[in-house]
């Protein structure tokens, strides 16, 4: 049975890698790959639990006589609902941030991009709205990020050869900047949750790499683009039967948004509790605030014209439901014992941290990062010695390489299928115009990430 359940990984892998052949939604996949893998697991539930919890399981069934119902009752209390709570975890705070994004966006909060970017010159269109994107990623969900981002440069830029390297800068932007913090990609997220890494050793390691990764493949993109782009101004979006806010009430609501999600790593440092409440409480806040402003829209019943981008809504519950999927997934493959035996042959064969990131990053462009981030993550024990004890070098470079290593090509990662989708991006003409540019970036990157960890660790 733990044969068959590792030939569903590996399969449900394969199948994610070449999704954008086949036409298989990788969300679909993950979900399967969950469902599947635990109802293989919990019909020879004895086995496995005999192997890896004989202690808790006789714990757990005291004065009462063992049974195939009893052990069910157990995986179910004891092993399942544990690593649901954790890709739950995950998926409130991602549930959270993207509703917050798109509370912002409807409310026309991200509108002074529009009004930064007035401008036909590339140079300065390319480096401003990239930089607005590094930021927002940061501190928001970074595949919505890059929905937002595309849709704004769409409305602009009236070129689709020009529109396709924008595109791709904002998708990389979008992703290095949700890669060095804890709260700007899920990968950080779970890191931060295990007690892997903590908010600020994390971010103060990797923000240097992260821009190196964004910065280099940038220049080079800029450099391909005319001086002057095709530009056509359109009037604001329309968003219901409203005046729009001032200018006042949309920088509020920006501040209470980022500023909360900020104030994040210190509420669970304060209360320990998981970060995601935190998220439901600035969105909470939010949407308070948001009810204030807009409360004559509500009084008349005109907020329900205000219209969500499809693309959002259609991206974020996909996101959602591959975290969900993956993460059970894992869960399974960490139950039969597997990844520990995987995690001694590489401890064995290989046992170099930097050619793991490596591998896992060039293996993140072919399946997926976050898929492979996870199957890394769940090798080893937080608490280990040397590199993966808490704030080790292990979880810096795994997040660092898979993060950006997924963008060398554009299936690695959720921002660049959405990038693939909204723009009809082909493989090979990624491939040929921003891979190169993305590895030397990401060769960059490691490269400070090395110095770092080698002189000041």
């Amino acid at each position: 049975m733990t044969l068959i359940i590792v030939l569903l990984l590996i399969l449900s892998y394969l199948l994610i890698a070449t999704g954008h052949l086949t036409g298989v939604n990788k969300s679909a996949i993950a979900i399967f790959l969950a469902a599947i893998g635990w109802v293989v697991y919990i019909c020879w539930g004895t086995d496995f639990v005999m192997a890896l919890h004989p202690g808790a399981y006789a714990e757990f069934l005291g004065d009462t006589e063992a049974s195939s119902q009893n052990v069910k009752n157990f995986i179910y209390d004891s092993i399942f609902l544990k690593y649901v709570g954790k890709a739950a975890a995950v998926v409130m705070y991602l549930l959270a941030t993207m509703a917050i994004i798109e509370i912002l966006n409807n409310n026309g909060c991200f509108d002074f991009i529009r009004e930064w970017i007035r401008t036909r010159n590339s140079k300065r269109m390319l480096w401003t709205i990239t930089l607005a994107t590094f930021i927002l990623s940061a501190n928001l969900d970074n595949l919505t990020t890059t929905t937002v981002m595309l849709i704004i440069m769409r409305d602009i830029v009236k070129s689709r050869p020009q529109r396709m390297l924008i595109g791709s800068a904002i998708m990389l932007a979008a992703t290095c900047g949700g890669c060095f913090t804890v709260i700007g990609d899920p990968t950080g997220l779970i890191l931060w949750g295990n007690e892997a890494v903590t908010a600020t050793n994390f971010s103060s390691y990797l923000a240097l790499p992260a821009i190196a990764a964004w910065v280099v493949p940038t220049v080079f993109i800029n450099r391909q683009l005319p001086s002057r782009l095709d530009i056509e101004w359109t009037m604001a979006p329309y968003r219901g039967d409203d005046t729009r806010l001032n200018r006042w009430q949309r920088i509020l609501m920006l501040i209470v948004a980022l500023g909360g999600l900020w104030f994040v790593p210190t509420f669970l440092s304060i209360t320990r509790l998981p970060a995601f409440l935190g998220a439901l409480v600035v969105l909470g806040v939010l949407w308070v605030v948001n009810e204030a402003f807009n409360r004559k829209l509500m009084d008349s019943d005109q907020m329900s014209r205000r219209s969500v981008p499809r693309a959002i809504q259609y991206e974020s519950y996909q996101q959602m439901l591959f975290v969900m999927g993956i993460m059970l997934g894992i869960g399974v493959i960490a139950e039969t014992g597997v990844l520990t035996d995987v995690a001694d042959w590489v401890d064995s064969t290989i046992d170099n941290l930097w050619i793991v990131g490596i591998l896992s990053g060039l293996l993140s462009a072919l399946v997926d990062s976050f898929t492979i981030a996870v199957s890394d993550i769940s090798l080893y024990d937080v608490w280990s010695a040397g590199d993966y004890a808490q704030n080790g070098a292990y979880w810096k470079v795994i997040a660092y390489c898979t993060a950006v290593g997924g963008c060398l090509l554009s299936v690695g990662s959720a921002s660049g299928m959405a990038l693939m989708k909204m723009e009809h991006i082909h493989l090979g003409w990624y491939f040929r115009n921003v891979t190169l540019k993305v590895l030397v970036g990401w060769l960059v990157g490691l490269l400070i990430l090395w110095a770092e960890i080698f002189f000041i660790s």
